[in-house]
């Protein structure tokens, strides 16, 4: 009876983990999603500028062709494929506006917070990443998801718009509309956040 404490403890420990595990349907929005993320240079005014510029220009020239690819693996395989172009691209607008920044663009995984819009909520996880950092990348960043494409032309920071919902599956749709999994997946973000403190 002395260990009944401890037991109660892990008992509800694996209770909340096994809460927070992804059904097939959450886990399929991870692997059917790639983001676009940018990092600029620094927090200043003319770098926040920048990030955007760049953000404008990689939709203007790539959005549509990912809107286009049809599925998850195609738009991924064309996102490996374009990267030395989006680099090349992102340097051009840096160029021209007068700035020397290095770019380097990636298609890695990164772990994103559960995001909560009007309408639909996206849940923290590991997603496929488009990933295009300025120079040191040292400052706020900007995300949307790029397959399918919720990013708005020329989007807002703060207003995706919900255009590509339709290309996920009815029941990832229902998922992503209703919320539901939102107390699930804070329990896994917080978890994350433990083990980065700690790893």
């Amino acid at each position: 009876m002395k260990n009944l404490p401890y037991y109660a403890c892990m008992i509800l420990a694996a209770t909340f983990i096994f809460a927070a595990l992804p059904t097939d349907a959450e886990a399929r929005i991870y692997d059917d999603t790639i983001r676009l993320h940018i990092l600029a240079q620094s927090d200043s005014d003319e770098d926040q500028e920048l990030k955007i510029a760049v953000r404008d220009a990689l939709l203007l020239e790539y959005g549509e062709a990912m809107r286009s690819a049809g599925s998850f693996e195609a738009a991924e395989s064309l996102g490996k494929t374009l990267l030395p172009e989006i680099e090349r691209t992102a340097r051009e607008i840096i160029s021209e506006r007068g700035y020397d920044y290095s770019v380097s663009a990636s298609l890695t995984r990164e772990w994103y917070d559960t995001r909560e819009y009007e309408d639909f909520t996206l849940p923290a996880g590991f997603y496929c990443s488009l990933r295009v950092i300025i120079g040191e990348g040292e400052g706020r960043n900007w995300w949307c998801v790029m397959y399918p494409p919720l990013c708005m032309e020329l989007a807002s920071e703060d207003a995706p718009s919900d255009d590509g919902i339709i290309d996920y599956t009815k029941e990832e749709i229902t998922l992503i509309k209703s919320g539901k999994y939102n107390v699930k997946f804070k329990i896994l973000e917080e978890v994350a956040r433990l083990f980065a403190k700690n790893g």
